[in-house]
């Protein structure tokens, strides 16, 4: 299964660019390479999913979970890249009312 996670953190920024399936078995894999930056205070983070071909549900978690912890420690998420299968994702669960997501970068709709 191809998955890469590309992780470039420049003072209290962190961008990540994820290539590949966002699913049950890779989604540990994007958590445990943002844990080191978790609780860091003011941290913003874009996340880039224009590489994406799939996520489910545990992949949104992961993402939802990396948001709250930013948001405890007073960060942010941006989201940027989303491709129309994924936008609907996070339309219907109504994530797109709460996330900052950037549907104007990089092939977002």
């Amino acid at each position: 299964m191809n998955f890469k996670i590309d992780l470039n953190k420049d003072g209290k920024q962190i961008d990540i660019n994820i290539d590949g399936e966002i699913d049950a078995f890779t989604a540990p894999k994007l958590k445990e390479a943002f844990e080191p930056y978790a609780g860091i205070k003011d941290l913003k983070v874009l996340v880039d999913l224009s590489e994406v071909t799939y996520m489910d549900s545990t992949g949104l978690g992961v993402l939802v979970g990396i948001f709250k912890n930013l948001r405890a420690s007073n960060g942010d998420m941006t989201l940027r890249g989303l491709s129309d299968r994924l936008k609907r994702l996070f339309d219907i669960t109504g994530l797109t009312d709460i996330m900052n997501i950037n549907s104007e970068i990089e092939g977002g709709v």
